[in-house]
């Protein structure tokens, strides 16, 4: 047996699955595609979460458009983090050259084009479905954890949470809480003294800053109502295609604090909401988080045990999370170890220092006797990459340089007139776009404080008008005050002598 049929052998058992699958490409030997040896996926192990790895301009982008169109098309939703907006174009029809045909033929794939249902999503202005949530459906210790609190700050983000609990004020938008926060250092400090503990304005400053820090970043815009419900994204269409979600998020690179926020606050609330599935034979939602370093570069030490423990756990829950990123360096080794299925595209080694990376990125895919690794990641062409991935008893594949095949949608972005289509027809958008800003803890807290104000103002201007009264009451009118002068010239000894005088002149006369 030639070496060639012996790999093709040994790659087509070792990929074989009796379930549901997808195929991601054909295997590739000795830099040649080979027909009939595809690289197969079961959709039961698509929960066990994924990285998606390597250097700009590699086929990445394109690997994540085919990665998501074959999910949708096995009826499974899709979520994707669009952080360079490269992915909209999957809600349209690609077009039939002869590059991907002639691509298609040498690994034997049929190769047809389709289009798939989208929804466009934002965190921001940006055209789309808004998504929102509010600080109170992220709990105190959840609060906390975003901005970093110690465990000091945490417990007074806890009192604030209970008070407005107590009080039945609910905790909406950001300014929600930055007005509990000065209520309690000012008009209501003796009312949280007396049934809370007394508590450091030197603490409620800081907890303050970071609020503001986060609000600058755009929360004052993620924070809020309509509360985005989960189960909108696990829509499948008439057709019986699973929705691709897309958020845009081309405005927010500069802002990690929001884009980790949004991800912890998304992944914790579909952890809650979504009932326990075990070993399903398919995932309920596929996740995939393009640049992950954004996450993991701003992410304090507590908010990536937060994400580590959530990874874990979530995928009980039917969820596949899928890392994109340039080097698998910048996922966290604890983050890393929990992946299932790699898909590393190629590396470049302009430096020493790329060296190392290669040779660091080799040792965490399996030994292979058909390949050497190092060497391999840097010979890559554009839409190939070595892939490894679990089959259906949990066990790692062997390593397969693997011919991706080629996205069915269109491989560029939508027109504005494209995207302005899709959200006119979207029902969504008619569900979440509306602004709502109903009473909560800042219009009850300033109502509060304009009613004592208005009160205290009355008051002080009744015990000002009662003091003009007594005043006027105590001093004598204007005739009193006449006729008592009078009487008391009429009455004085100088006044006396002078009559008896005039009396006396005349008398004399």
């Amino acid at each position: 047996m030639t070496k060639v049929l012996e790999f093709s052998e040994y790659i087509n058992i070792s990929y074989a699955t009796k379930g549901e699958n997808i195929i991601l490409g054909g295997a590739i030997l000795d830099g040649e595609p080979l027909a009939d040896t595809f690289v197969k996926i079961p959709l039961k192990t698509l929960n066990r979460h994924g990285l998606i790895a390597g250097a700009t301009g590699t086929g990445k982008t394109k690997t994540i458009q085919v990665f998501s169109e074959q999910l949708s098309q096995n009826g499974i939703p899709v979520l994707m983090m669009d952080i360079k907006g490269d992915f909209s174009g999957i809600a349209a029809e690609g077009e039939e050259k002869s590059f991907i045909t002639e691509r298609h033929a040498k690994i034997n794939l049929p190769y047809t084009i389709q289009k798939f249902p989208v929804e466009l999503m934002s965190l921001s202005s940006q055209n789309g479905v808004r998504l929102r949530a509010t600080v109170s459906e992220f709990g105190p210790v959840l609060f906390s954890r975003i901005l970093d609190l110690n465990d000091t700050q945490s417990g007074v983000v806890s009192v604030i949470f209970k008070f407005c609990d107590d009080k039945k004020m609910p905790l909406l938008d950001l300014k929600d809480i930055k007005k509990v926060i000065n209520y309690i250092t000012d008009e209501g400090k003796s009312e949280i003294e007396e049934h809370y503990g007394k508590i450091s304005t030197s603490t409620t400053g800081i907890i303050l800053r970071k609020i503001i820090e986060l609000e600058q970043q755009g929360g004052d815009l993620f924070f809020g109502e309509k509360s985005f419900e989960i189960d909108d994204l696990m829509r499948i269409d008439e057709n019986g295609k699973g929705y691709v979600n897309i958020i845009r998020l081309t405005d927010i690179q500069d802002k990690p604090k929001l884009f980790s926020t949004f991800m912890l606050s998304l992944l914790a609330e579909i952890y809650q909401q979504m009932p326990e599935k075990g070993d399903s034979e398919r995932p309920e939602l596929v996740i995939f988080i393009d640049e992950a370093h954004l996450i993991f570069n701003e992410a304090s030490k507590t908010l990536l045990n937060q994400i580590e423990t959530i990874i874990k756990l979530i995928r009980s829950k039917g969820i596949g999370i899928y890392f994109v990123t340039q080097n698998p360096m910048d996922v966290p080794a604890s983050v890393l170890a929990q992946l299932g299925l790699k898909i590393q595209h190629a590396l470049r080694a302009f430096t020493a220092k790329d060296r190392q990376a290669i040779k660091q990125t080799a040792e965490n895919y399996p030994i292979s006797n058909y390949y050497k690794t190092d060497e391999v990641l840097t010979s890559l062409g554009i839409g190939e990459a070595f892939v490894t991935a679990l089959n259906e008893k949990g066990i790692p594949t062997p390593l397969v340089a693997t011919m991706l095949r080629a996205p069915m949608s269109r491989m560029d972005v939508l027109n504005d007139a494209e995207i302005d289509a899709i959200n006119a027809k979207s029902k969504l958008v008619k569900k979440y776009n509306e602004e709502i800003d109903r009473e909560s803890a800042y219009e009850i807290l300033t109502k509060k404080i304009n009613d004592a104000n208005q009160k205290a103002a009355e008051e002080e201007l009744k015990e000002d008008s009662e003091t003009v009264t007594k005043r006027r009451t105590s001093q004598p009118t204007t005739t009193e005050v006449i006729g008592k002068s009078v009487v008391k010239v009429v009455t004085s000894a100088t006044f006396i002598r002078g009559v008896f005088g005039v009396l006396s002149k005349m008398f004399k006369k």
